[in-house]
């Protein structure tokens, strides 16, 4: 697996934090330590409310990196179609 690194923009707080930096480098292999954390954390919790919110933070986590990559192979199959 190749490793992938995306440049996203800072969130407030991380930019309060410093103050020059308005991007950060986030790699792949990160992203899927986190994203693989969540999932298992997921599959721990018992509330409904709980496992929305950790969810919806696994799927944000990973399209911070790959969002560009799936959109960039559907670009692909249009053009193939």
């Amino acid at each position: 697996m190749r490793s992938m690194f995306c440049s996203v923009t800072l969130c407030s707080e991380a930019k309060a934090m410093t103050d020059h930096e308005e991007y950060e480098e986030i790699s792949s292999e990160e992203v899927d330590r986190v994203v693989e954390a969540l999932d298992h954390l997921i599959e721990l919790v018992q509330s409904e409310n709980i496992k929305h919110y950790l969810e919806e933070a696994a799927s944000s986590i990973y399209y911070l990196v790959y969002e560009d990559e799936s959109e960039d192979s559907g670009a692909t199959l249009d053009h193939a179609a």
